[in-house]
């Protein structure tokens, strides 16, 4: 009599792991912090069927444009960042969507994040090729990967980054 009902607890106890396991890499966050390490807004990430759904929500920055990237290091100590790295880049693309040498920006390449008169801003974008499970453009790749806003607005073309100025806030991509 066990016996009969073996097969099925043995589909039953693999199909809750893999749908575990798949959980764990359906979303992400990162809290930004400034360079006074002031919580100043979050990011939320979800998979999507071509890439990373990524929303962004922050408060306390100049109003204007401001670049945003994401970086190859899941580091984010400030005042200066630079401990985030450079750009997200596993494809070694050209940075920006109007460069004229590869208009196909890298994946830590993102649009401006627009500020209003009372220091906020939201965005929500796709990158696509990224992904949240394991590969090589997964953001949690060996040493995890950052969200970092700069001071400057991105020209969207220049190599490697955009003219985006000094780095003023950060968040580590977490699970």
């Amino acid at each position: 009599m066990r016996l009969k009902f073996l097969p099925l607890a043995s589909a039953l106890i693999c199909f809750a792991a893999v749908g575990s396991a798949s959980a764990a890499t359906k979303s992400a966050h990162a809290d930004l912090t400034n360079a006074q390490g002031a919580t100043i807004g979050h990011a939320k990430l979800s998979a999507t069927s071509g890439g990373v759904k990524i929303s962004v929500d922050v408060s306390q920055l100049t109003p204007g444009d401001h670049g945003i990237h994401i970086h190859t290091v899941g580091k984010c100590e400030g005042p200066a960042f630079t401990t985030a790295g450079g750009h997200f880049n596993p494809t070694s693309a050209h940075h920006g969507t109007h460069n004229t040498a590869d208009p196909k920006p890298h994946l830590g390449d993102l649009p401006n994040l627009t500020i209003d008169a009372k220091g906020k801003g939201k965005l929500s974008f796709v990158v696509s090729g990224a992904t949240l499970d394991p590969g090589p453009n997964s953001l949690f790749h060996d040493g995890g990967t950052a969200l970092v806003i700069h001071a400057k607005a991105d020209d969207l073309m220049s190599d490697p980054s955009g003219n985006s100025g000094d780095r003023i806030a950060c968040g580590v991509i977490q699970q």
